[in-house]
């Protein structure tokens, strides 16, 4: 890795094999993890829509300055340059440590949050431009239309702030899905003929189209799944360790263990980059990122949930009882939806797991008022066990006939 960020890139290797994160890049997530937790936590207690909403927006814009230094250090690997990752790392350190702030509606918390937002999304852009190559597969990374929001939110108050934020948030993800390659191309060719008439240094360069490498990508968005669920793991141990222990939190601490669990192997054992039901290449990456982003926003508003629940070991409040079943609900629907790009899908897949797995949920939601915390989430850990014994029994003969040559 080079420190050194006047240093021109050497040529990228074009070989995956045996790619994994680096070091730097494992330090990085420590930041993730700082992220999701403080950004769980505004889903403590007895939210409300307020308090989903701004929920949405603070990890959306987290996982999006995440997936952007993500996807420089995915393309540039051994070029990729320490200092700017370690700025970055800092941005994203301040990020979370002013959520507390903004959600309790402090101004200066709040400016603090949108300034390093913008700091990290403008030296993501300028590497980019540094190493003259253009992402076609997440163009909002190295363009600025979503950070001009940002940018005029530093003068704003509530709640117009937060409407600044959702237009950069909803501006990103427009040149994501708008933007071509094609089109980028020929941005970036009118900028060098533009460079070339004003004389500027390095025009002779040239720009590049860059592509992420998949196999490395896939890992880092799985190692971010990950940290959600550890996230998940770490509420229900804070909350069962100031809890007094009986035998009804232990049932329901068992049964928070198996749902996590049960999401991991839908996630990793019957998924891709833990996106559960996603194939490898089926998805180009402008999809199957937001597809991510969605997933992790999910499991860590369940992770959230869970926290939750160890305080109410008899009836859960409406407020956190329509969060942990939503959530999951929400899971299982951008499933289907990776589902939906697989070769060879089922139809009878869609309607015998999938829309179940959505709609019984939200019926726990409806009409769970009364039913004990424990029965619960241990009716969810059922729902979702159900995808992954359908799995096995589809696969089972399969493997039979492979056994006995068939």
């Amino acid at each position: 890795m080079s420190d050194d960020d006047t240093t021109p890139p050497a040529p990228q290797p074009t070989s995956e094999e045996n790619r994994h994160a680096s070091w730097l890049e494992l330090f990085f997530d420590l930041v993730a993890v700082a992220g999701v937790a403080q950004i769980a936590h505004l889903l403590h207690g007895v939210p409300d829509a307020s308090d989903l909403g701004l929920y949405a927006l603070l990890f959306l814009a987290f996982w999006t300055a995440w997936i952007c230094f993500t996807l420089y250090a995915n393309v540039a690997y051994e070029n990729t340059h320490t200092r700017t990752v370690l700025a970055a790392m800092f941005g994203m350190a301040v990020m979370a440590a002013a959520v507390s702030g903004v959600h309790e509606g402090d101004d200066r918390h709040a400016r603090v949050f949108a300034l390093a937002y913008v700091l990290v999304r403008v030296l993501a852009s300028r590497a980019w431009q540094h190493r003259r190559q253009v992402l076609v597969d997440w163009p909002a990374a190295q363009m600025s239309l979503g950070v001009i929001p940002w940018t005029v939110s530093l003068w704003a108050h509530d709640p117009t702030r937060y409407w600044l934020w959702a237009l950069g948030i909803a501006l990103d993800l427009y040149v994501t899905f708008a933007v071509s390659a094609r089109d980028i191309a020929e941005h970036q060719e009118a900028r060098e003929r533009r460079d070339k008439r004003t004389a500027r240094r390095d025009s002779a360069r040239g720009t590049s189209l860059a592509r992420s490498q998949t196999e490395h990508l896939s890992e880092r968005l799985g190692l971010f799944v990950i940290i959600v669920l550890g996230e998940g793991v770490a509420q229900v141990v804070e909350a069962t360790s100031d809890a007094e222990w009986d035998t009804k939190l232990y049932m329901l601490a068992v049964a928070a263990f198996f749902l996590l669990a049960t999401l991991w192997t839908l996630s990793f054992g019957h998924g891709y980059a833990g996106v559960p039901h996603l194939a490898a290449g089926v998805l180009p990456a402008r999809a199957a990122l937001p597809l991510h982003c969605f997933v992790s926003g999910c499991l860590a508003a369940l992770a959230a949930a869970l926290g939750a629940v160890a305080g109410h070991l008899e009836t859960l409040p409406d407020a956190t009882r329509w969060l942990l079943c939503s959530s999951l609900a929400g899971y299982f629907a951008l499933s289907g939806l990776a589902w939906l790009g697989r070769a060879g899908r089922e139809q009878r897949w869609l309607l015998s797991v999938a829309l179940p797995c959505c709609v019984l949920p939200l019926l726990l939601a409806v009409f769970g008022a009364h039913v004990r915390t424990v029965t619960v989430v241990w009716l969810l850990v059922l729902i979702t066990l159900w995808p992954v014994l359908y799995e096995r029994r589809a696969t089972t003969p399969s493997k039979r006939a492979v056994r006995t040559g068939t």
